[in-house]
């Protein structure tokens, strides 16, 4: 996935950019990268925080980042921000999302251009320096802004610092989210919107998708106008976005809060204790225990100082151990307990595997999953979070294979779930998991504790749409 955040300031801007820059850090783990404009140009710094925290590893830094302008990114893909020279001047970039037809675009710029890409990592181009390619081909800097969200099939959200001026873009669907803030000295533009008030910042506006905004000290001036459909990614609210953020003005820990009361509505177990899963399972927790009365407790804590997110890690045995050993058992809260616990989505499972075998180590006498969202089916094809490489690694898929179905024709029945190979799925999954009892969401509840209209909401990895 990724995170950024820009300022704009008539004053130095290196504390807003470093600390708005860090509220981002839980939505990547591998890239961090700031830049600055200075009176002779721009001063950047990339590094590796894989092992080591985004703060940390900027500190020695940070002398060297004073300016009045400044763009920072988290990312678990590319290094950013890249540094361009071209007809429209030099500037700065940074982008969030995937860039589906990635190769067609690159065969067409080598093509009609004779464009030579040179940020590659392990043989793949840097999407970010692809992007700039398509914006370099425009007539100025704003049209090619429009033809590159135009021509870019996936989800781009983009940042560009210029000499002058701070450019944002929004992915034209809206998939990501983009707010501006203000305060008296300055202006900033951040994916999450908790960065803004530790800062000072009250929010200016939501963008709207494919919005484009010039932000200057003296304002925020609309470029392009916002389309009129949008389709923001409904995992921001079930999974991956921070609690304390507000996407189209709807607080995540309220939405989650909301998913857990709607699977208490729909149950009847019964239980001693509810729990969620660290981090993103306990807002739907909280929720589910408010509906039912049953006492929420923790019988996993998480330690975090060292411990990046679990998915993130590219190699399995590697996110198995991140898993295993940033949660830590509180036995007397599982000991002869039967828990219900709440999870924002089962992707693998390999992971869950290893919590219940815990708790049942630790004496658990039950063990009942409820998960906020409908079973996953498809991986995402317009954003970098996915934690599933191939689709055949899903939980579901697997379940499907070992019901000795491997056609995709009958994909809409498994999304049913009033249907037979619903429930056929969900029980093989419910058994290899050796949880006592397993139920998912429904899409329509789902929707609505989100709290927008579902035309408005991507929902492609639970119906391939």
């Amino acid at each position: 996935m990724g995170g950024m955040f820009g300022v704009v300031a008539r004053i130095d801007c290196l504390t807003d950019l470093f600390y708005g820059t860090d509220y981002h850090s839980h939505l990547g783990t591998r890239r961090g990268g700031m830049v600055v404009r200075k009176p002779k140009g721009f001063q950047r710094n990339i590094h590796d925080i894989s092992n080591t925290q985004f703060r940390s590893k900027f500190q020695d830094d940070l002398p060297k980042l004073h300016g009045d302008m400044g763009l920072g990114v988290i990312s678990d893909y590319e290094d950013q921000p890249l540094l361009i020279r071209s007809h429209h001047g030099s500037y700065a970039i940074v982008s969030v999302g995937r860039v589906h037809n990635l190769q067609e675009l690159a065969d067409r710029a080598l093509s009609k251009c004779g464009f030579h890409f040179a940020e590659l990592k392990e043989g793949e181009i840097n999407q970010t320096e692809l992007i700039a390619a398509l914006i370099n081909s425009g007539s100025d800097l704003e049209d090619g802004i429009r033809r590159a969200l135009l021509e870019i099939e996936g989800s781009i959200s983009l940042l560009i610092l210029t000499e002058d001026a701070l450019w944002a873009a929004r992915d034209r669907m809206g998939r990501t989210p983009l707010t501006t803030g203000r305060k008296e000295d300055a202006f900033a533009v951040t994916m999450e919107s908790c960065a803004l008030p530790n800062l000072g910042y009250e929010v200016e506006r939501i963008m709207g998708p494919g919005e484009v905004v010039r932000i200057t000290p003296d304002g925020v001036e609309r470029m392009a106008e916002p389309g009129d459909k949008m389709q923001i990614c409904s995992f921001l609210w079930i999974y991956y976005g921070y609690p304390a953020s507000d996407y189209e003005g709807i607080n995540c820990e309220v939405a989650r809060n909301r998913c857990g009361e709607a699977l208490a509505g729909r149950d009847d177990v019964e239980a001693d204790l509810v729990a969620g899963i660290p981090d993103s399972g306990v807002g739907h927790a909280l929720g589910y225990a408010s509906k039912t009365g049953l006492p929420y407790r923790r019988p996993f804590v998480k330690y975090t100082p060292t411990w990046p997110r679990s998915f993130m890690p590219q190699d399995q045995s590697e996110r198995n151990l991140v898993a295993r050993m940033k949660l830590i058992p509180v036995h007397d809260l599982i000991d002869g307990q039967r828990i219900l616990f709440c999870e924002d989505s089962i992707v693998r499972g390999t992971q869950l595997t290893d919590i219940i075998q815990r708790l049942y180590g630790h004496g658990a006498r039950e063990l009942h999953m409820r998960v906020a969202c409908p079973p996953l089916l498809f991986g995402c094809k317009y954003l970098n979070f996915s934690r599933s490489r191939s689709v055949l690694d899903l939980a579901t898929r697997k379940a499907m294979i070992e019901l000795g179905d491997t056609s995709p024709d009958h994909l809409d029945e498994y999304a049913d779930p009033e249907s037979d190979r619903y429930n056929a799925m969900v029980a093989k999954i419910c058994g290899r998991l050796e949880l006592t009892s397993l139920r998912y969401q429904t899409m329509d509840d789902m929707i609505k504790a989100i709290g927008l209209p579902g035309e408005k909401l991507c929902t492609a990895c639970w119906t391939g749409e």
